[in-house]
């Protein structure tokens, strides 16, 4: 786990962990590293301790399953002890008064880089890949092995809030410039040279924070924060308006940055013994809180299960997809082509006409000119991808393509053309993709001459800047098509989540109730401001009335009138149909495309919501509370949510957790659509539905299974 040698007088504490990609925090490591350090300071012969790694890169932070079993099995008053421990731990060598240098020769984060702040002084090699930083906030975390302490004293306040409070990681140049590290080399053999000669220059060393009294390295009273003391002029106006900013931006729903902020303020007032006490309290108080448990499982572990290609059926070999041909190079079509060559395969980008096509090639040309101005690429790469992308008007030149993806208009029978003129080209093997956002793939693959072949892939706009594809199964669809799929969603970069057929799908489907439900409120005389105040309060990236206005009211109309003529159900009984098909029908508004929608748009200033609101849907005087409207948003989102996974549509929890955090931005501080319903609780959750139905409609009636579920105590995660 740890390798120690003892070269001329140094004592080198090496990490390689064995059966771990990277050396990561957990109980076994953080006691290994105890012992060979009190080994290196006990050790007389010893002047100096290099710690260092013989792996790739230098600490990626905690083992996060390690991290998870904690989690799930809290003892508070354990975890404190244990918190207290690793702090003194950390401190007992970093008073050793023997000089310690880190040598980063790769990632240093989280606890990782905790440990480097524990050394007298921090060399890394010159890597821009390489990422060194703090980001526990991502995880409804912070750094709770003295990271909120020795950061701000090392840099001041105002330095270390961005790597605290928003998990910034930096490259090794960056991190220099910002005072992360000391000094940048560019091999390992000269890091660890740098490191013997720092060693041998300075033989007696402590913390910037230390002074040497009666022989003994402790906490100088005396010490200024660099750049201003929490309570000096400089350190109120840091924090007063730093608060202020973090709570506007993270709304108070993501306790780890109120914990962090506290942490310095309380900290670095008193001794850093007293401030790491501080933060071992908090880090504690953390840990019992549900958003990090939701955080970890969905943002990291089950992500990182899922962008490995988890659901990728076992049983099909590895495919090599080489051609991928698009059609429709409108914006998504366009997007799509740009993300396929960026991962090297070649593309067929063909529209109707060769204007058409070249219009939708000019979006990765645009991307690239951005990338080569910004320094992200170089123009030999930039024609090199923009070389992988041929347009064409003509179907002939799909011959070859291992996979299709089709990207035209919502429209079922153009959809079938499409389909059927690709099929009649390409070879049998290959893999038809259908980009529909609402229509049953099963349906569609009635076009198909191999629907065993068809698929569903759903894309989400900008597809360059969306993380997430949903992958559909049509009722005849293979395993072959689904594993070529993954493949293909993999080489991109996406992460892939399944599911099974049905209307809207799963995301589609569940993203339609925050806006439908925004609009349901206004329609019942609840003030627009309000509704829009309540979903960005909520954890909503923005109002549903906004986005209503952003995906195309009109486009809501065409979905919910292919509904009425599918399902016979009329659009007026479908919820927030009655003021969409007024909106489009009689009042030609349909959002952002063309300035008119539940917002106005001017031509030299800030959008701001239609006044004709008030006269259309009348507020009423008595208006609900904030906290209501919350509560009814995600919920209305929830239970949706639930009937998916009732129904096959979603095949478990986990996809419908990933999926709503990024489709359509679900708070994220909840670790997902059914992390939420868990932290509420399910009996909590089905008796607060069963007050939503009573108020607003058997939309919101929770189904017998939820309520089977809640009577036995059940969770959706164990």
């Amino acid at each position: 786990m740890i390798k120690y040698t003892v070269i001329d007088g140094i004592a080198h504490v090496s990490w390689d962990m064995q059966d771990y990609p990277m050396n990561v925090m957990n109980d076994l490591s953080m006691e290994a590293f105890r012992v060979n350090m009190e080994q290196a300071i006990a050790d007389t012969t010893v002047k100096g301790i290099i710690i260092s790694s013989e792996k790739d890169s230098f600490f990626a932070g905690a083992d996060l399953k390690w991290l998870q079993g904690i989690l799930n099995n809290l003892d508070v008053k354990k975890q404190f002890e244990n918190q207290k421990n690793l702090q003194e731990m950390f401190r007992k060598f970093e008073t050793c008064g023997k000089p310690i240098v880190a040598c980063i020769n790769g990632h240093a984060l989280g606890g990782g880089y905790e440990i480097t702040l524990l050394a007298h002084y921090r060399i890394a090699i010159n890597n821009p890949k390489t990422k060194i930083g703090l980001p526990e906030a991502k995880i409804g975390l912070f750094p709770g092995a003295g990271g909120t302490q020795r950061l701000p004293r090392m840099i001041g306040i105002e330095a270390a809030a961005p790597i605290l409070l928003e998990g910034k990681e930096l490259s090794p140049a960056d991190a220099l410039k910002a005072g992360l590290v000391n000094e940048l080399v560019n091999t390992k053999e000269e890091l660890i040279a740098k490191a013997t000669e720092w060693i041998n220059a300075h033989p007696k060393s402590m913390q910037l924070w230390d002074i040497e009294k009666k022989g003994q390295i402790v906490y100088n009273d005396a010490f200024k924060i660099p750049n201003g003391a929490v309570q000096s002029p400089k350190g109120a106006m840091l924090m007063m308006p730093g608060t202020a900013l973090m709570m506007d931006k993270t709304k108070g729903n993501y306790p780890a940055q109120i914990a962090i902020m506290k942490c310095v303020y309380e900290g670095l007032q008193v001794t850093l013994e007293q401030g790491l006490i501080i933060e071992a309290r908090y880090f504690v108080q953390l840990l019992s809180r549900p958003e990090p448990k939701g955080m970890i499982r969905t943002l990291f572990v089950a992500m990182g299960e899922a962008n490995k290609g988890i659901a990728r059926p076992k049983n099909v070999p590895a495919t090599n997809i080489k051609k991928v041909g698009i059609l429709g190079a409108g914006f998504m079509g366009a997007g799509i082509a740009y993300v396929t060559a960026m991962a090297g395969m070649e593309v067929v980008l063909k529209d109707v006409t060769m204007e058409g096509a070249e219009k939708g090639k000019d979006y990765s040309r645009d991307l690239c000119t951005k990338g080569i101005s910004k320094g992200k690429t170089t123009k030999e790469k930039a024609d090199a991808l923009l070389n992988l992308i041929k347009t064409t008007d003509n179907v002939k030149d799909l011959e070859g393509c291992d996979l299709v993806i089709e990207a035209v208009f919502e429209n079922r029978e153009l959809k079938y053309k499409v389909t059927q003129e690709t099929e009649a080209v390409i070879p049998s093997s290959a893999v038809f993709g259908s980009n529909t956002s609402t229509l049953p793939i099963t349906g569609l693959a009635e076009a198909s001459v191999r629907p065993e072949n068809f698929i569903g892939i759903h894309f989400f706009s900008p597809v360059d800047k969306m993380p997430l594809v949903e992958v559909i199964m049509g009722k005849k669809t293979s395993d072959y098509a689904l594993a070529l799929t993954i493949d293909y969603i993999v080489k991109i970069r996406k992460t892939p989540i399944v599911v099974n057929d049905s209307r809207g799908f799963y995301t589609s489907r569940c993203f339609g109730t925050y806006t439908s439900e925004g609009i349901e409120m206004v329609a019942e005389g609840t003030h627009p401001q309000l509704v829009e105040n309540a979903g960005t309060m909520a954890g909503m990236p923005v109002g549903s009335l906004d986005v209503a206005d952003a995906v195309a009211i009109d486009l809501a109309y065409k979905v919910m009138k292919q509904q009425e003529a599918d399902t016979n159900e009329p659009i007026e009984s479908i919820p927030s149909g009655k003021v969409v098909k007024k909106f489009v029908e009689e009042l030609g508004r349909y959002g952002k495309k063309n300035q008119k929608g539940f917002y106005e748009y001017p031509a030299n200033g800030k959008k701001y919501l239609w006044e004709g609101l008030s006269e259309l849907y009348p507020v009423k005087a008595e208006q609900p509370t904030l906290e209501y409207l919350k509560k009814r948003i995600l919920h209305r989102q929830a239970i949706e949510a639930v009937k998916c996974l009732e129904e096959g549509v979603l095949k478990n929890a986990t996809d419908g957790d990933i999926g709503s955090i990024l489709a359509w931005g679900f708070a994220p501080y909840t670790g997902g659509i059914f992390s939420y319903i868990d932290a509420i609780g399910l009996a909590t959750f089905v008796k607060e539905l069963d007050e939503l139905a009573n108020a607003h409609g058997e939309r919101f009636r929770p189904t017998q299974k939820l309520r089977e579920m809640a009577e036995g105590g059940k969770t959706f995660f164990n």
